[in-house]
């Protein structure tokens, strides 16, 4: 039954093969999954350091944690000018491991109404009670704050979010949780790469993290592999060892891996001409839809993502198919993954995109969107 209401609402979802075409569709973006250099560094550094094969591994508590896993958490916690880093499988993983564990019986958690389904089906495992704010609106979560004080509170929301790709304002935030003594969790995924010196993202960029109890970073969108890290104290980190199940009961990552990730993040500090290319693609892509008139069906965005918002699970698949034809690899999101009436085209931007690229498939959506 489930599945014929899909069908009928036209948003049944398939697993559809990658297409060649222009890519405004991956996270990849600074283009770090498609870099033969951060391949075969990683190649080089494995065999420098005696790992000629990946061989088995184990949960991190029995055979799984090899010396990679040291050197890079190390290296990740420099990075973000955090205490420590906690490595685990992947972004869903982290947050369904940070929120499931941490936030305890009687806390509250405050999360932001448009938060990534990780962050919602983490928060469903908790022992803590949990209420959503609306979005970006920090009034509605100072009465939020105001109606459970004296209780331990924790706020949680993203730094960039990933189907608005709007920002919160982090320094009114800050501000709100310092006021009040709570606890302020950031997932960070689609920020990592983007914003911030040598792209270490938006709390970073206003030099506000050791205002931060958390932050969620994840590697399958900006570093362009897998894998995630909770930064925090030490003590954190020695809790989520303890007591996050999805770091506890799963097999760690293979030492290829790990040197990924150490390898871009390495990257990240050296290679800052694809992170200027990604701002300037954001600042042309921006400055083309204010010319053509598509201003008004956007959401207002300065990151990589831009969304289109054209309601209707069939309108908005229809004009995706058209861009596709154009060889434009742009995705419709449809309801329910966002709400009804809020279905959009999501355009990804990357360092490797051209500024030709970007206006010409600006132009298409115009004519689309226009006689349509």
């Amino acid at each position: 039954m489930k599945l014929k209401n899909r069908e009928n609402n036209n948003s049944l979802r398939k697993l559809n093969s990658t297409l060649d075409l222009i890519d405004f569709s991956s996270n990849d973006y600074l283009g770090f999954s498609k870099s033969e250099l951060i391949f075969n560094q990683t190649h080089q550094y494995l065999v420098d350091n005696g790992y000629t094969q990946n061989g088995a591994t184990g949960s991190r508590l029995l055979s799984g944690n090899h010396n990679l896993y040291s050197a890079t958490e190390n290296f990740i916690a420099q990075f973000h000018q955090s205490e420590s880093a906690l490595i685990f499988n992947s972004g869903y993983d982290a947050n369904v491991g940070f929120f499931s564990a941490v936030p305890q019986r009687n806390d509250i958690i405050l999360y932001d109404e448009l938060s990534h389904a990780s962050i919602r089906d983490g928060i469903s495992m908790s022992n803590a009670k949990s209420y959503k704010f609306k979005h970006n609106d920090f009034e509605d979560l100072e009465r939020l704050i105001l109606k459970f004080k004296p209780s331990t509170i924790y706020i949680v929301t993203e730094s960039v979010f990933s189907m608005d790709g709007d920002c919160p304002n982090i320094e009114e935030l800050i501000t709100v949780s310092e006021k009040y003594g709570c606890y302020l969790v950031f997932d960070e995924a689609h920020a990592l790469g983007v914003f911030g010196i040598n792209g270490s993202g938006l709390v970073q960029q206003f030099g506000l993290q050791d205002k931060v109890f958390a932050r969620i970073m994840t590697f399958g969108k900006g570093l362009g592999c897998h894998g995630a890290a909770i930064l925090g104290s030490e003590e954190l980190k020695n809790y989520l060892v303890n007591f996050a199940r999805s770091f506890i009961y799963t097999t760690g990552l293979s030492p290829h891996s790990v040197a990924t990730i150490l390898v871009a993040y390495q990257h990240l500090e050296t290679e800052k001409n694809n992170i200027h290319l990604l701002r300037e693609n954001i600042i042309h892509f921006n400055q083309q839809k204010n010319l053509l008139g598509l201003k008004p069906i956007f959401v207002r965005s300065k990151s990589a993502i831009q969304s289109a918002i054209i309601p209707g699970n069939e309108k908005v698949k229809w004009i995706a198919k058209q861009l596709q034809e154009k060889e434009f690899d742009v995705k419709p999101i449809l309801s329910p993954t966002v709400p009804e009436g809020q279905e959009r085209l999501r355009f990804c931007l990357h360092a490797f995109n051209s500024k030709d690229e970007i206006s010409n498939v600006l132009q298409l959506l115009s004519e689309l969107v226009f006689k349509s």
